[in-house]
Protein backbone atom coordinates (compact mmCIF):
# COMPACT_ATOMS: atom_id res chain seq x y z
CA UNK A 1 0.00 0.00 0.00
CA UNK A 2 1.55 3.15 -0.67
CA UNK A 3 1.53 6.10 1.62
CA UNK A 4 0.97 9.84 0.98
CA UNK A 5 3.58 11.91 0.51
CA UNK A 6 5.94 13.55 3.11
CA UNK A 7 5.00 17.56 3.27
CA UNK A 8 7.39 19.32 1.47
CA UNK A 9 6.84 22.88 3.18
CA UNK A 10 6.24 23.51 6.77
CA UNK A 11 4.30 26.41 7.85
CA UNK A 12 3.14 28.35 10.95
CA UNK A 13 -0.39 30.11 10.42
CA UNK A 14 -1.05 33.58 11.98
CA UNK A 15 -4.60 33.44 11.76
CA UNK A 16 -4.46 37.43 13.20
CA UNK A 17 -7.44 38.60 15.55
CA UNK A 18 -10.27 39.26 13.24
CA UNK A 19 -9.92 35.55 11.58
CA UNK A 20 -9.62 34.07 14.90
CA UNK A 21 -12.71 36.55 16.43
CA UNK A 22 -15.06 36.62 13.81
CA UNK A 23 -14.08 34.48 10.82
CA UNK A 24 -12.75 31.22 11.53
CA UNK A 25 -14.02 29.73 9.01
CA UNK A 26 -11.34 31.83 6.70
CA UNK A 27 -8.56 30.62 8.95
CA UNK A 28 -9.72 26.76 8.14
CA UNK A 29 -10.09 27.51 4.45
CA UNK A 30 -6.19 28.58 4.60
CA UNK A 31 -5.24 25.60 6.58
CA UNK A 32 -7.31 23.62 3.92
CA UNK A 33 -5.58 25.28 1.20
CA UNK A 34 -2.28 24.99 2.44
CA UNK A 35 -2.93 20.94 3.25
CA UNK A 36 -4.45 20.66 -0.47
CA UNK A 37 -0.90 21.69 -1.85
CA UNK A 38 0.91 19.78 0.44
CA UNK A 39 2.01 21.62 3.47
CA UNK A 40 2.12 20.42 6.89
CA UNK A 41 0.87 23.46 8.90
CA UNK A 42 1.67 24.20 12.55
CA UNK A 43 -0.58 27.09 15.12
CA UNK A 44 0.54 28.29 17.84
CA UNK A 45 -1.67 28.08 20.49
CA UNK A 46 -0.03 31.12 22.13
CA UNK A 47 -0.20 34.05 19.12
CA UNK A 48 -2.50 37.08 19.73
CA UNK A 49 -2.05 40.09 18.06
CA UNK A 50 0.83 41.60 15.66
CA UNK A 51 0.37 44.76 17.21
CA UNK A 52 -0.73 46.66 14.45
CA UNK A 53 -3.52 48.16 15.93
CA UNK A 54 -1.63 49.68 18.79
CA UNK A 55 1.15 50.97 16.38
CA UNK A 56 -1.08 53.22 14.22
CA UNK A 57 -2.82 54.66 16.87
CA UNK A 58 0.87 56.02 18.16
CA UNK A 59 1.19 53.48 20.82
CA UNK A 60 4.91 52.32 19.83
CA UNK A 61 5.43 50.87 23.93
CA UNK A 62 2.35 48.85 23.79
CA UNK A 63 3.20 47.57 20.45
CA UNK A 64 6.82 46.53 20.74
CA UNK A 65 5.09 44.76 23.35
CA UNK A 66 2.80 42.75 21.69
CA UNK A 67 5.65 42.78 18.46
CA UNK A 68 7.99 41.19 21.39
CA UNK A 69 5.51 38.67 22.30
CA UNK A 70 4.81 37.64 18.43
CA UNK A 71 8.59 37.32 18.22
CA UNK A 72 8.73 34.64 21.24
CA UNK A 73 5.63 32.70 19.79
CA UNK A 74 6.88 32.65 15.77
CA UNK A 75 10.66 33.24 15.61
CA UNK A 76 11.74 29.65 17.92
CA UNK A 77 9.73 28.10 15.14
CA UNK A 78 11.63 29.86 12.75
CA UNK A 79 15.25 29.49 14.35
CA UNK A 80 14.60 26.09 15.12
CA UNK A 81 13.59 24.92 11.60
CA UNK A 82 10.78 23.77 12.73
CA UNK A 83 8.76 25.52 10.25
CA UNK A 84 10.24 26.90 6.76
CA UNK A 85 7.56 29.93 7.00
CA UNK A 86 4.93 31.88 8.71
CA UNK A 87 1.33 32.30 6.69
CA UNK A 88 -1.39 34.79 7.27
CA UNK A 89 -4.67 35.51 5.35
CA UNK A 90 -4.09 39.09 5.69
CA UNK A 91 -1.67 41.88 3.56
CA UNK A 92 -2.24 44.19 6.56
CA UNK A 93 -0.83 42.07 9.60
CA UNK A 94 1.98 40.79 7.13
CA UNK A 95 3.09 44.07 6.55
CA UNK A 96 3.38 44.98 10.00
CA UNK A 97 5.44 42.33 10.48
CA UNK A 98 7.54 42.39 7.21
CA UNK A 99 7.79 46.22 7.34
CA UNK A 100 6.91 47.97 10.40
CA UNK A 101 8.75 45.58 12.38
CA UNK A 102 11.98 47.11 11.82
CA UNK A 103 10.54 50.75 12.31
CA UNK A 104 9.35 49.43 15.49
CA UNK A 105 12.64 48.27 16.60
CA UNK A 106 14.61 50.27 14.74
CA UNK A 107 15.73 52.78 17.69
CA UNK A 108 14.48 50.97 20.39
CA UNK A 109 14.92 47.43 21.66
CA UNK A 110 18.75 45.44 21.68
CA UNK A 111 20.39 43.70 19.03
CA UNK A 112 18.41 40.33 19.77
CA UNK A 113 14.77 41.91 18.89
CA UNK A 114 16.56 43.61 15.86
CA UNK A 115 17.82 39.49 14.96
CA UNK A 116 14.64 37.99 15.51
CA UNK A 117 12.58 40.93 13.43
CA UNK A 118 14.72 40.24 10.87
CA UNK A 119 14.94 36.73 10.61
CA UNK A 120 11.02 36.13 11.37
CA UNK A 121 10.07 38.91 8.48
CA UNK A 122 12.06 37.28 5.96
CA UNK A 123 10.07 33.94 5.97
CA UNK A 124 6.25 35.62 6.85
CA UNK A 125 4.12 35.74 3.58
CA UNK A 126 0.80 36.59 3.15
CA UNK A 127 -1.12 33.62 1.57
CA UNK A 128 -2.00 34.00 -2.29
CA UNK A 129 1.82 35.06 -2.07
CA UNK A 130 3.32 32.35 -0.25
CA UNK A 131 1.03 29.68 -2.54
CA UNK A 132 2.12 31.48 -5.95
CA UNK A 133 5.58 32.42 -5.11
CA UNK A 134 6.92 29.47 -3.12
CA UNK A 135 4.48 26.86 -3.79
CA UNK A 136 4.59 27.70 -7.60
CA UNK A 137 0.40 27.07 -7.40
CA UNK A 138 -0.86 28.20 -10.28
CA UNK A 139 -4.56 26.81 -10.15
CA UNK A 140 -6.45 25.50 -6.92
CA UNK A 141 -8.64 23.52 -8.54
CA UNK A 142 -11.76 25.42 -7.12
CA UNK A 143 -14.63 26.28 -9.27
CA UNK A 144 -17.04 29.45 -9.15
CA UNK A 145 -19.47 29.70 -11.35
CA UNK A 146 -20.49 33.43 -11.54
CA UNK A 147 -18.96 37.10 -12.34
CA UNK A 148 -16.45 38.10 -9.74
CA UNK A 149 -13.88 40.92 -9.30
CA UNK A 150 -10.79 41.17 -7.15
CA UNK A 151 -10.20 44.58 -4.89
CA UNK A 152 -6.75 44.95 -3.91
CA UNK A 153 -6.45 46.25 -0.35
CA UNK A 154 -4.30 48.82 0.48
CA UNK A 155 -1.42 47.28 2.37
CA UNK A 156 -1.30 43.77 0.57
CA UNK A 157 -0.98 46.45 -2.78
CA UNK A 158 1.26 49.37 -1.73
CA UNK A 159 3.44 47.92 1.08
CA UNK A 160 3.92 44.35 0.06
CA UNK A 161 3.71 45.07 -3.73
CA UNK A 162 1.93 41.95 -4.06
CA UNK A 163 -0.74 41.77 -6.67
CA UNK A 164 -0.64 39.68 -9.78
CA UNK A 165 -0.35 36.75 -7.40
CA UNK A 166 -4.07 36.82 -5.88
CA UNK A 167 -5.43 37.50 -9.67
CA UNK A 168 -3.36 34.49 -11.07
CA UNK A 169 -5.35 32.55 -8.91
CA UNK A 170 -8.64 33.85 -9.46
CA UNK A 171 -8.14 33.77 -13.01
CA UNK A 172 -7.50 29.31 -12.32
CA UNK A 173 -10.93 29.64 -10.97
CA UNK A 174 -12.62 27.04 -12.92
CA UNK A 175 -16.46 28.30 -14.98
CA UNK A 176 -15.49 31.76 -13.45
CA UNK A 177 -15.78 34.86 -15.11
CA UNK A 178 -13.57 37.70 -13.71
CA UNK A 179 -14.36 41.40 -14.19
CA UNK A 180 -12.27 44.58 -13.93
CA UNK A 181 -13.25 46.46 -11.10
CA UNK A 182 -12.91 50.46 -11.86
CA UNK A 183 -10.96 52.46 -9.52
CA UNK A 184 -9.84 49.04 -8.22
CA UNK A 185 -6.35 50.24 -6.78
CA UNK A 186 -8.76 52.91 -4.69
CA UNK A 187 -9.39 52.54 -0.96
CA UNK A 188 -11.60 50.83 0.32
CA UNK A 189 -12.30 53.53 3.02
CA UNK A 190 -11.70 51.64 5.86
CA UNK A 191 -7.55 52.22 6.83
CA UNK A 192 -8.52 50.44 10.42
CA UNK A 193 -9.23 53.31 12.95
CA UNK A 194 -9.41 55.72 10.06
CA UNK A 195 -12.85 54.65 9.80
CA UNK A 196 -13.29 54.94 13.16
CA UNK A 197 -12.02 58.84 13.50
CA UNK A 198 -13.11 59.24 10.05
CA UNK A 199 -16.26 57.45 9.95
CA UNK A 200 -18.42 59.85 7.13
CA UNK A 201 -15.29 60.03 4.78
CA UNK A 202 -14.46 56.47 5.56
CA UNK A 203 -18.86 55.70 4.06
CA UNK A 204 -18.42 58.29 1.35
CA UNK A 205 -15.00 56.36 0.08
CA UNK A 206 -16.88 52.82 0.32
CA UNK A 207 -19.82 53.82 -1.60
CA UNK A 208 -18.00 54.89 -3.73
CA UNK A 209 -16.49 51.36 -4.21
CA UNK A 210 -20.08 49.83 -3.68
CA UNK A 211 -20.55 52.34 -7.29
CA UNK A 212 -17.65 50.84 -8.82
CA UNK A 213 -19.21 47.24 -8.20
CA UNK A 214 -22.36 47.88 -9.29
CA UNK A 215 -20.73 49.19 -12.20
CA UNK A 216 -18.96 46.12 -13.11
CA UNK A 217 -21.70 43.96 -12.40
CA UNK A 218 -20.14 41.42 -9.93
CA UNK A 219 -21.83 38.85 -7.71
CA UNK A 220 -18.63 38.57 -5.48
CA UNK A 221 -15.75 40.83 -4.90
CA UNK A 222 -13.08 38.94 -3.43
CA UNK A 223 -10.48 40.40 -1.08
CA UNK A 224 -7.36 39.22 0.87
CA UNK A 225 -8.40 40.92 4.12
CA UNK A 226 -11.06 40.44 6.33
CA UNK A 227 -11.19 44.08 7.69
CA UNK A 228 -11.75 45.60 4.25
CA UNK A 229 -14.53 42.32 3.62
CA UNK A 230 -15.97 43.38 6.84
CA UNK A 231 -16.36 47.08 5.96
CA UNK A 232 -17.28 46.56 2.69
CA UNK A 233 -20.29 44.08 3.21
CA UNK A 234 -21.72 46.61 5.59
CA UNK A 235 -21.71 49.07 2.57
CA UNK A 236 -22.74 46.95 0.45
CA UNK A 237 -25.73 45.56 2.65
CA UNK A 238 -27.00 49.20 3.17
CA UNK A 239 -26.73 50.33 -0.34
CA UNK A 240 -29.28 46.84 -0.79
CA UNK A 241 -26.91 45.79 -2.98
CA UNK A 242 -26.55 41.51 -3.65
CA UNK A 243 -22.79 41.64 -4.71
CA UNK A 244 -20.87 40.55 -1.42
CA UNK A 245 -17.28 40.83 -0.57
CA UNK A 246 -15.37 37.12 0.14
CA UNK A 247 -11.93 36.55 1.75
CA UNK A 248 -10.14 34.78 -1.27
CA UNK A 249 -8.90 31.51 0.56
CA UNK A 250 -12.65 30.76 0.85
CA UNK A 251 -13.26 31.12 -2.92
CA UNK A 252 -10.14 29.56 -3.80
CA UNK A 253 -11.14 26.21 -1.94
CA UNK A 254 -14.47 26.01 -3.63
CA UNK A 255 -16.97 27.39 -1.13
CA UNK A 256 -19.48 29.50 -2.93
CA UNK A 257 -20.16 31.92 -0.11
CA UNK A 258 -22.97 34.06 -1.79
CA UNK A 259 -25.53 32.60 0.47
CA UNK A 260 -23.61 32.59 3.49
CA UNK A 261 -22.56 36.41 2.72
CA UNK A 262 -26.14 37.47 2.02
CA UNK A 263 -27.39 35.95 5.28
CA UNK A 264 -27.80 37.76 8.96
CA UNK A 265 -24.45 36.82 10.57
CA UNK A 266 -21.78 38.87 12.11
CA UNK A 267 -20.12 38.80 8.57
CA UNK A 268 -22.25 41.31 7.55
CA UNK A 269 -20.08 44.30 9.04
CA UNK A 270 -23.75 45.59 10.87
Amino acid sequence: MSSSPEPRFKVALFVTCMVDTLYPGVGMAAVRLLEHHNVDVLFPDEQTCCGQPAFNAGYRADARKMARHFLDVFWPLVDRGDVDAVVAPSGSCVAMVRRFYRILFQNEGDDADRRRVQQVSQVTYELTEYLVDVLGVQQTGARFAGRLTYHPCCHLLRELRVDAQPRRLLAGLKDAEVVKLPGEDECCGFGGLFALKNAELSTAIGRRKARNLSTCGAEIVAVNDVSCMTHLNGILRREGSSCRAVHIAELLMGRDERAAASSGSVNDGR
